[in-house]
């Protein structure tokens, strides 16, 4: 008998919506890259695109502990001769909170092409609703946790 390979054609990717509220940032972070790699599939194979889209809310309140809010740096350079920007995680919270939760994520996945693959599906909001356009009508429609379920999106509880 033959070991069954899975194709990437076979897998149809789900959506997960999850709420940062209250989460601690590197938990959060583990449970959403085994989402976007799949890994809770049973057929898992690492080098196969079997993957999920992640939607994360409410991403200025997570949390951390001790005294990281201070202590933890966050680096960006432009490559430019002395333009390496310095800031703590509390000056990121207030700038752009996202962007804590997408390097947590990208720290976890693998590096190279499949790796940025998953990060693609990635999607994080500040708020506990995402606004957006429908196309044909041009009305504006919001989705929140409430409603998540009527487009077909899984809740996960972390």
């Amino acid at each position: 008998m033959k070991t069954l390979f899975p194709k990437k054609e076979c897998h149809i990717p789900k959506w997960f919506v999850i709420d940062g509220k209250g989460k601690t940032l590197g938990r959060l972070a583990v449970e959403v890259s085994k989402l976007l790699r799949g890994k809770e599939n049973s057929y898992y194979t690492p080098g196969v695109d079997q993957g999920n889209f992640v939607v994360i809310l409410n991403a200025t309140q997570i949390e951390i502990s001790g005294n990281k809010a201070l202590d933890k740096k966050y680096y960006r350079h432009s490559q430019t001769p002395g333009s390496l920007k310095v800031e703590n995680f509390q000056q990121l919270q207030e700038r752009i909170p996202a962007r804590i939760i997408e390097k947590a994520v990208w720290g976890m996945l693998p590096k190279g092409p499949l790796g940025r693959e998953f990060y693609r599906r990635l999607f994080v909001y500040a708020d506990d609703q995402i606004i957006y356009k429908k196309d044909k009508n041009g009305i504006v429609k919001t989705i929140t946790l409430e409603n998540a379920a009527s487009e077909n999106w899984i809740k996960v509880e972390i």
